[in-house]
């Protein structure tokens, strides 16, 4: 039986592999502009050809994987130009559905924030000794801090586009973390600010905060040349 048709009968299967190439493709495990190779990486990934090209096609309407007419598929090049792009983005949708959440903010609200900061702020405690251990534990925590901040926003749309434009902001930041420190520190500063801010349903002065935060963690992952 292959693969193909088991994945019919198990849509888990499909979603893995999409997960999977996802993650590797954030992580830059696959580098910006590898060209993907269908019969190679199939293989590598343990899929068929056809299963490995759909998985494909739908990370690139995810605008991870950009397809090359008859030449195939091949991981997004990165540049200062679409990281900017990204970042604008971000700060559009994420201070908007911030400020959605402190509209509607309740205690349920509250004690997901508290609750996300403080594992973050101990995982924050740990990175800067060891980066190796904690350094993709802060990543997990970071986002999960982020995503608690907007957890009130009731706008499916808005939460998902909002996610995708993380994703990408993240294969930037990652992409980084390979060639230069990430002052982490600076960033644990920015989060008790933005926390304090939120807590005290400052929607316009938590929102500020957030956009600058990202704003910073941007230049400091710009690609080669000044953001």
């Amino acid at each position: 039986m292959t693969d193909d048709h088991a994945t019919r009968g198990a849509p888990t299967l499909t979603e893995s592999l999409y997960e999977r190439l996802r993650q590797d493709i954030i992580l830059g495990v696959l580098p910006p502009a590898a060209k993907l190779k269908l019969e190679r990486l199939s293989k590598g990934y343990g899929v068929s050809v056809n299963t490995f090209r759909e998985t494909l096609s739908r990370l690139a309407a995810d605008g991870l994987v950009v397809a090359e007419g008859q030449k195939g598929f091949a991981v997004l090049p990165v540049s200062i130009e679409d990281l900017r792009d990204i970042t604008e983005m971000r700060q559009l949708l994420e201070c908007h559905a911030l400020k959605q959440s402190i509209a509607g903010a309740d205690l349920d609200w509250e004690a997901r924030v508290v609750g996300a900061h403080h594992k973050l702020s101990k995982i924050e405690e740990l990175v800067e000794a060891d980066p190796e251990t904690y350094g993709e534990p802060w990543e997990q925590a970071n986002q999960a801090f982020h995503e608690a901040l907007v957890s009130n926003c009731r706008s499916r749309w808005l939460r998902l586009y909002l996610r995708a434009m993380y994703d990408h902001s993240r294969r930037y930041r990652m992409l980084s973390l390979k060639t230069k420190p990430f002052p982490r520190s600076q960033s644990a500063t920015e989060h008790r600010r933005i926390l304090a801010a939120a807590i005290k349903r400052d929607a316009e002065g938590a929102a500020s905060l957030l956009a600058d935060h990202i704003l910073k963690a941007a230049q400091l992952a710009a690609p080669g040349k000044s953001y």
